[in-house]
């Protein structure tokens, strides 16, 4: 395996952290720049972590995760996503009655963690292939090395993602929850649609 590979396994990684941390920004449109790096950071963390953790518990991890890497995926965006939209509406409703602003809740830690998780599961499978490529045709780099590539890659594409969401949450702020309820389950749906296939 080589360094370029590493890369692009890297970026493909990162596009459903990417995804939704430009819901986030949609969601949030006045985000600090802290919090736009703490978003970033737990999207990077994770899939530094996740390679490592898939590299080192080998093959026998390995069918586990593939059966239910999707399914788990599926049901934590579903979960995220669907509150977002119920959300939504309910808020919209409150604000028939009172004010016609809707104001949606900052992105909290928990949910944040979820996200994390859930866009970073499919790294575990990669840990695994880092180690069939290891005793094959090597690494270019120890895997840890590997894994920090990944998570820089996803820390420099979430936060840009997040600053993008941010430019267009200020002119769809009104409809930045519903559609990143859609935008979330849209992910966790091909997610469990790539996996099953």
């Amino acid at each position: 395996m080589q360094l370029y590979e590493i890369l692009l396994i890297g970026v493909a990684l990162s596009m459903d952290a990417f995804a939704v941390g430009m819901t986030n920004g949609m969601s949030e449109p006045k985000m600090r720049l802290y919090k736009m790096l703490c978003v970033a950071g737990m999207y990077a963390l994770f899939q530094f972590l996740m390679p490592v953790v898939g590299y080192y518990c080998g093959y026998a991890f390995s069918s586990l995760v593939k059966k239910i890497a999707p399914y788990l995926s599926f049901a934590l965006l579903a979960f995220i996503g669907g509150k977002m939209i119920f959300d939504f509406f309910r808020e919209m409703r409150a604000a028939k009655r009172e004010t016609p602003v809707y104001v949606q809740k900052p992105l909290g830690a928990g949910k944040l963690l979820m996200q994390a998780v859930a866009t970073s599961i499919d790294a575990l499978a990669v840990g695994v292939t880092f180690l069939a490529a290891e005793t094959t045709e090597g690494l270019p780099m120890h895997v840890t090395l590997c894994a920090l590539v990944i998570g820089a890659i996803t820390f420099a594409l979430s936060l840009l993602a997040v600053y993008l969401g941010k430019k267009i949450g200020d002119r769809f702020a009104d409809k930045a929850g519903l559609l990143g309820g859609v935008i979330l389950l849209a992910i966790g749906v091909k997610i469990l649609i790539e996996g099953v296939l």
